[in-house]
């Protein structure tokens, strides 16, 4: 008897409550047997898991709304979307309007975030994401970075400071890794993991870098930290048909413990060569016939002359290609009103120029940009086999970007063009937040198992 005793007393909590709740069930039913009654919403309650929390999200700088579609397809419910530009903001209200159901409930708020107060959402939001405008550090733009108005990653540590929510995610692009930028670069993750240590009004940046890195070597304990990682991503190693890198930055609070990584790349250049000139599957599968396929590189030919046996790549699948996203659209019409497809009408004017070649048909696309003045020719161009070149319609960008072929675009195509070129491919996007989401929901399921 003792012995029994004491195995009950050693017994975890959670199995004690457990077999309860089992005990309880099974009286319930037995009751609900001899007297008649229903009592199957008593048992539904004891016997069902509570419904899943939805988690909430704050989108900043939400542009035309790449990254905002990315959470809401992720399984996140907007309690906020910002954004400065009107016309983005226009694109977004035009989708509402035709009722598509991943932004038709989005709060949308159109002004300067530097006017917006986060303290509403505090501890409310689980997630705080967008991409701060990215000119002060693109390649392109004039470099000016941290002396930049538009340089808004201050603005996004303020609305992390004031929101608290359990984890960020935050994007950017290429340049800002760019060792020019290198102290910016930490005093940017530095401000995100310790964006309760607020700069001063008499502090300039780099007496604030100074003195976040010595909470940081101190080890110091602040009332507000948040454990950063951040990652180089190519959009064309997780679906995307283009090559495009940005820089990610997600953050977990740091009471929230969730161990998380950015998740492993599933595509890969290897396997779509390996498709193209090895097996031939690419081109079956588009049907394009030995006789019209482009001459192999001169490393498979030569290889396939000396007989060496060349292996699929393990655990990739081919990037896609610019043919894989637009194969099916057919050409641009000439005519608006005749296009088949929202958006896919086409643009005169592209040329070709050193340096300025366009996209192969067969390869993901090069990175679409915004451009300064107008749309970059070079970037924007599709190019045929056979040389020729034009710009891609908006339709055909969107599938560049992953945007959905619901979500349409209205007003001219040089700002339509702008707005695609700087968004954040949705694809990419989904990989990056749904796998954060995971984390959160993993460390939730956790947490209820310890109250059992």
């Amino acid at each position: 008897m003792k012995k029994k005793a004491a195995t009950r007393k050693t017994q975890p909590l959670y199995r004690r409550k457990l077999r309860a709740r089992k005990k309880l069930a099974h009286q319930l039913e037995q009751a609900g047997t001899v007297n008649g009654d229903d009592n199957s919403s008593v048992l539904r309650e004891v016997q069902e898991p509570a419904p899943r929390r939805a988690l909430r999200c704050i989108e900043l700088f939400a542009g035309a709304g790449g990254l905002a579609l990315a959470a809401s397809d992720a399984g996140f419910e907007h309690d906020a979307v910002l954004e400065f530009n009107h016309d983005a903001c226009e694109t977004i209200r035009s989708n509402q309007r035709r009722g598509y159901e991943l932004v038709r409930h989005w709060p949308l708020i159109e002004g300067d975030v530097h006017d917006q107060n986060f303290n509403t959402w505090r501890r409310r939001a689980d997630l705080v994401s967008g991409g701060p405008p990215c000119q002060p550090f693109s390649i392109g733009g004039k470099h000016r970075a941290m002396d930049d108005r538009r340089n808004l990653f201050p603005e996004a540590a303020r609305a992390v400071r004031e929101i608290q929510p359990r984890a960020f995610v935050f994007e950017n692009v290429k340049g800002l890794t760019r060792q020019s930028f290198a102290k910016y670069f930490n005093y940017i993750v530095l401000q995100l993991t310790y964006p309760g240590v607020e700069r001063t009004a008499d502090e300039d940046w780099l007496e604030h870098l100074s003195r976040l890195e010595r909470i940081r070597t101190e080890g110091a304990v602040t009332e507000l930290e948040y454990h950063v990682v951040w990652r180089l991503l190519n959009a064309a190693d997780y679906g995307v048909s283009q090559r495009r890198e940005r820089v990610f930055f997600v953050g977990f609070r740091s009471d929230v413990q969730i161990p998380w990584s950015f998740p492993k790349p599933t595509h890969s250049r290897e396997a779509l060569q390996y498709s193209q000139w090895v097996t031939g599957d690419y081109w079956e599968r588009h049907g394009i016939a030995r006789k019209n396929r482009p001459a192999a590189p001169k490393v498979f030919e030569r290889q396939e002359k000396e007989g060496i046996l060349l292996r699929a790549p393990m655990g990739r699948v081919p990037w896609l290609t610019v043919r894989d996203a637009i194969s099916d659209l057919g050409e641009p019409s000439q005519c608006p009103g005749n296009a088949r497809f929202e958006n896919h009408v086409f643009q005169a004017g592209a040329r070709s120029y050193p340096g300025h070649t366009g996209s192969p048909l067969d390869e993901p696309a090069k990175t679409l940009k915004a451009g300064d003045h107008g749309v970059p020719g070079g970037e924007n161009m599709l190019r045929y086999p056979d040389g020729k070149v034009r710009y891609f319609s908006v339709r055909e960008s969107c599938r560049l970007q992953a945007f959905p072929d619901q979500y349409v675009f209205e007003g001219s195509w040089t700002e339509n063009m702008r707005q695609i070129g700087n968004a954040v491919p949705v694809t990419l996007g989904k990989v990056v937040l749904r796998s954060v989401r995971d984390g959160i929901e993993r460390h939730d399921a956790t947490e209820t198992a310890r109250l059992f």
